[in-house]
């Protein structure tokens, strides 16, 4: 496992992507809380391209858990058949909706316990409506942050759990916020799994890889 970076080196690259993007975004299209986690759900396993060209005919009918319900499951797996899992997608939505209005009035709750309880969502899941919605600086570490984090030593972990805490206790506190957004979009883009873009990478010199690539 690649060693841990130091703080002075964490600093200096979370620095460079914060020049390069001051402000990164999720790519999951949302219209308001719901949709947002929603959208997180159907994306298990799954693009974000593929989830957002599914849901641009969903939002406008079914931007809440009440006009969820009223749409049903079969009317639901009508807008994302496309998407994988989506017969068990379809029917965690239903739920995690009747569960919204019943118990929460239908809100979505802001506390990472509360929303693990409903069906179908999981600590990445809610990690990222936490991050995205609310500004916590919650670590919502998918494939790509780990193995970004695990290659360049910026959060090593042998598990999804041990990458999140690295993050969390290592990354200065002044890039917590966007710390998951930056990671994301650098292993979807640049650091990926196959033949990795370092001649493209702004952190090149600070990662200590041994296998770079031009």
């Amino acid at each position: 496992m690649t060693a841990q970076l130091d703080f002075l080196t964490l600093r200096e690259i979370f620095s460079r992507f914060q020049a390069a993007e001051a402000e990164p975004r999720g790519e999951l299209e949302h219209v308001n809380v719901y949709t947002l986690l929603v959208a997180v759900a159907l994306s298990a396993q799954a693009t974000d391209a593929g989830v957002n060209k599914a849901t641009r005919g969903l939002w406008p009918v079914a931007d809440t858990p009440e006009k969820m319900l009223a749409l049903g499951e079969d009317g639901l797996i009508e807008h994302i058949k496309t998407i994988g899992l989506f017969r068990n997608k379809a029917r965690n939505v239903i739920q995690l909706s009747r569960i919204l209005v019943d118990r929460y009035g239908g809100q979505v709750p802001s506390s990472r316990a509360a929303l693990q309880s409903l069906p179908g969502v999981g600590r990445k899941t809610a990690n990222v409506v936490l991050n995205m919605w609310w500004g916590l600086p919650a670590q919502a570490v998918d494939t790509h942050i780990f193995r970004v984090g695990n290659r360049t030593g910026i959060a090593p972990g042998k598990t999804v759990e041990a990458v999140e805490r690295a993050i969390e206790d290592n990354v200065p506190a002044e890039f917590q916020r966007h710390a998951h957004h930056w990671l994301i979009l650098h292993g979807r883009y640049i650091c990926v799994a196959r033949k990795p873009r370092c001649g493209d990478c702004l952190i090149r010199d600070l990662c200590p890889f041994e296998e770079k690539t031009l």
